[in-house]
């Protein structure tokens, strides 16, 4: 009904031309049917394949020889009475010097004969003469009212073809909806019906595989990628810094801390070495809050045709906002964007979707907690790093030494051997420099190693393995201590200060609550 009330409204008004760029098409010319009827405005309707018709008479007649956009304009500029102009995949046609000189005349038109031009298109390739006249229209995602009334319409209809078993309790409702929110009104249908139809049921073992499918059609359309985290934060050793400012701003979340006066936390970005355990980080951040974390790759976004990358970056906030409350994580932020911070040689892309995405992050209402990583801080646009983009800059460094044992213990666990075989710290020492995942490679390194030999791994051979792989922090020593030497005094270490001492007992034989899931 908002969507309703808004589009009715903008044509009252005497908007001259309005855009609808979804891919939704059914449901953009149902709403705009209902707002032409609410309006009491007649409404034509063209498609390049069926030419102009009456857009409220199911079966009418097509205006004769109106399949080519200039004739149908043509056309709509006769008109002399308020009406509704519905032109579908226009955009397309505009190349034409003509057509375009058409449709600026019909534009000029529309205040004086209170009539409005509506364009529902799958790609915003429209030329800025046009984009600089015209409203853009959002259609909204269904919320979970809305949610709810569809799954119950559709479960009725399908039980209608032959009967459905449908067994679940008020909690798993809500808990099927909520993982329905963020899809639009035909994704969620089409989602409802594979599981419904698959067993002729609807229960409680339907809950997780509506969040499967719809993880898989996010995956397909290449915008958001559900991450697993650990459920638990006692999974996740070390990085207790991080930990103790996440169980802090955990407090803000409430409805006390907004009555108190304090906003919501909106972000953080996450500077550090490759593979120091940025991502482990941003999944630390889920788990504290329990709450969904979705991945976004910025490189998906991009797109050849002119317009259609911006648009996916405005599908894809305006989803993770449908979503909410979720972490959203991006990923490596500085390769998506690197073009806006110097001189760009895309046209302005990078600089125009980076607008966009600061824009969103600082004006966005919903409960959607923003973690950016980054590795390459002279890439970052400077206008990312001023305050009130983040809440915090967080610096991830390179492990210390009872971290790194923490790595081994791990990763030998995973592997079948018991980590007090092994001298945990003299293996810490050997890695002093080595990342978390260059950590993971030497153990995997020192199995390739004793496999043909039948031999047993040993510390010696990890030691061998660590040797025969410089790590990152000596191959590239000037980029990471220029690297540390920037973040000293500008950001928050993720994880506290180590202290020299190494208690080996408490790595060999963990209490659940410390956890070894340390930059896996």
């Amino acid at each position: 009904m908002e969507d309703l009330e808004r589009l009715v409204q903008l044509i009252r008004a005497r908007h001259a031309c309005i855009t609808i760029i979804t891919r939704e098409e059914d449901e953009a010319l149902e709403l705009v049917r209902h707002a032409a009827v609410e309006a009491q405005r007649a409404m034509w309707l063209w498609y390049n394949s069926r030419g102009l018709r009456d857009g409220l008479m199911a079966g009418s007649e097509a205006v004769t020889g109106s399949e080519h956009p200039a004739a149908a304009i043509t056309y709509l500029l006769g008109m002399r009475i308020p009406g509704v102009g519905v032109l579908v995949d226009l955009a397309g046609h505009l190349k034409d010097a003509k057509t375009l000189r058409l449709l600026r005349d019909l534009i000029a038109a529309q205040a004086a004969n209170a009539s409005t031009l509506i364009f529902i298109d799958h790609s915003d390739q429209f030329p800025d003469c046009i984009r600089d006249v015209a409203t853009v229209f959002t259609l909204s995602l269904p919320d979970e009212k809305q949610l709810e009334i569809l799954l119950r319409s559709t479960v009725r209809e399908l039980n209608r073809q032959q009967p459905i078993e449908a067994t679940l309790s008020p909690a798993e409702l809500a808990m099927v909806i909520r993982n329905l929110s963020g899809l639009t009104s035909r994704q969620a249908q089409r989602i409802i019906r594979d599981v419904v139809l698959d067993d002729r049921r609807l229960d409680a073992q339907d809950i997780n595989r509506i969040l499967a499918e719809k993880r898989r059609l996010f995956q397909q359309i290449g915008l958001l990628e559900y991450v697993e985290a650990p459920v638990d934060l006692g999974e996740i050793g070390g990085l207790g810094g991080l930990k103790r400012w996440l169980s802090r701003r955990q407090l803000a979340l409430s409805p006390e801390a907004a009555a108190f006066g304090i906003p919501a936390p909106r972000g953080v970005l996450m500077l550090g070495v490759q593979g120091a355990g940025k991502s482990l980080s941003a999944k630390a951040v889920a788990t504290a809050w329990q709450r969904p974390l979705m991945r976004l790759d910025p490189s998906v976004l991009y797109d050849r045709y002119v317009g259609e990358s911006e648009q996916r970056l405005r599908d894809t906030l305006r989803q993770a906002e449908a979503m909410a409350p979720i972490i959203l994580w991006i990923d490596e932020i500085e390769k998506g964007f690197a073009s806006a911070a110097s001189q760009s040689t895309d046209g302005g892309l990078s600089k125009r979707m980076f607008g966009t995405l600061l824009t969103w992050m600082q004006e966005h209402v919903a409960p959607v907690f923003t973690v950016a990583t980054a590795n390459d801080i002279e890439a970052l646009p400077p206008e990312l790093l001023r305050k009130g983009r983040f809440d915090e800059v967080f610096f991830v460094d390179l492990p210390g030494i009872s971290a790194r044992a923490c790595i081994f213990a791990i990763h030998l666990r995973k592997r079948g051997r018991d980590p007090q075989g092994f001298d945990l710290k003299a293996l810490a020492k050997a890695a002093d420099g080595y990342s978390g995942a260059e950590i993971e490679q030497a153990v995997i390194a020192a199995l390739h190693e004793a496999f043909p030999e039948r031999a047993q791994l040993t510390t010696q051979r990890l030691i061998d393995a660590l040797q025969g792989s410089p790590p990152l922090s000596v191959t590239m020593a000037e980029r990471v201590d220029a690297l540390r030497a920037w973040a000293r005094g500008r950001c928050v270490p993720a994880e506290d200060l180590e202290a020299e001492a190494l208690d080996v007992a408490s790595l060999v034989q963990p209490k659940p609550a410390d956890g070894l899931r340390l930059r896996e």
